[in-house]
């Protein structure tokens, strides 16, 4: 339970409105979970103007605070809120003088019981600022950046952005420098083998305040290559293989979302073939298809505009995942088993992903030397 909680801390500021019933469950509702340690959990519930519908947004204040979007139902006595994007549910009774609810908050595979009871204005609990966000034309540059050597042991690869600090872990160079440049592995061409088979964990604090967008993070990890790794390179155009990711047949089935379009996407795997995406667009998914799930370049031919929530599950095969350097078991016998990924694809999100060959651009290395630390 406390490494799924930990989820919620890459999540951006989202709101989203379904129906429930007639109940006045509007208004900030509070408990403690006690997973491990004491997180406090607030609901935010509001009522739509248009329709009667409610919204509702997840805030667990020691975590960061920052709100997941939540589905709100009611019927009779029996309030359920969901939070899709974290796998989370919690369902409980409204006590009879609706100012509190009895029950259970589950994530995953674990559950807890958790009470919320409807705060007033002098029992709310304050939630924590959005976080700062880097200025748009602040230098993309480290003010300071350790490159050390992965544990030998480690499996797999991540990037995340950490309070003020931007973190990589078990990266080789190719790894660092697809996420720089947009670019797969297959479009690194040249230089020496230990650019793809030597694995570093890099920390660096931006030398600007503030939580980098997307692009600031691209900016910063190539203004890290070209000075700790001496990288030079030059661009040319070559016919790859590639998967190019469209829309299917009556449109995305993904849910928009439009309170944040200027934060960072929070894109993770729950498990292999278990795909996790807030306020991601097309875009996004294909990059993270190809850095991380396929074995060649992804091209975004979608036009869809907007960022989106969804989750894909599908069951993964043994050409999947190979740059996260882990081992796909073969497929068990269970007819109640997901889609492989290309018709998840379709059924789950509406897009689909066609394979084709195209000239695309390709990363030629000059000059690259090993970092020191």
């Amino acid at each position: 339970m406390k490494s799924v909680m930990r989820s919620l801390v890459v999540l951006t500021l989202l709101s989203t409105a379904l129906t429930a019933q007639a109940q006045d469950l509007a208004g900030q509702w509070q408990g403690t979970l006690q997973a491990g340690k004491e997180l406090r959990l607030v609901f935010m519930i509001t009522r739509n103007a248009a329709g009667g519908g409610l919204s509702g947004t997840l805030h667990s204040i020691d975590q960061g605070g920052q709100g997941i979007v939540a589905t709100v139902t009611a019927q009779g006595p029996t309030v359920r809120l969901a939070v899709a994007p974290a796998g989370i549910t919690f369902e409980g009774k409204l006590a009879a003088d609706g100012n509190a609810i009895e029950g259970t908050f589950t994530q995953g595979q674990g559950s807890l019981p958790l009470r919320l009871v409807r705060a007033t204005k002098e029992t709310a609990w304050a939630l924590p600022a959005p976080p700062r966000t880097m200025a748009a034309d602040a230098p993309t540059v480290f003010e300071v950046a350790s490159i050390r050597p992965s544990n030998p042991g480690g499996q797999g690869m991540g990037l995340t952005v950490r309070g003020a600090e931007v973190v990589t872990i078990n990266t080789t160079l190719n790894d660092l420098i697809s996420v720089a440049y947009g670019v797969h592995a297959k479009q690194i061409i040249g230089g020496p083998e230990w650019m793809s088979t030597e694995r570093f964990d890099v920390t660096g604090r931006p030398q600007a305040e503030g939580i980098p967008s997307q692009a600031q993070i691209r900016g910063l990890l190539r203004s890290l290559i070209e000075t700790r790794f001496a990288l030079t390179s030059h661009r040319e155009k070559r016919e790859l293989g590639a998967y190019a990711l469209t829309t299917a047949s009556g449109g995305p089935k993904m849910t928009r979302n439009d309170a944040n379009p200027n934060g960072l996407p929070g894109v993770g795997f729950k498990g292999l073939g278990a795909m996790v995406a807030v306020n991601a667009t097309p875009a996004d998914l294909a990059m993270v298809l190809q850095l991380n799930v396929l074995d060649r370049p992804v091209i975004d031919r979608t036009a869809v505009q907007g960022r989106y929530d969804f989750t894909l599950t599908w069951t993964p095969d043994d050409s999947q995942f190979r740059s996260m350097r882990v081992n796909i078991p073969p497929p068990a016998a269970d007819p109640n088993a997901p889609p492989g990924l290309f018709t998840a694809i379709q059924e789950q999100l509406g897009l689909r992903l066609e394979s084709t060959n195209a000239p695309v651009e390709v990363i030629v290395v000059d000059k690259v030397q090993r970092p020191e630390n």
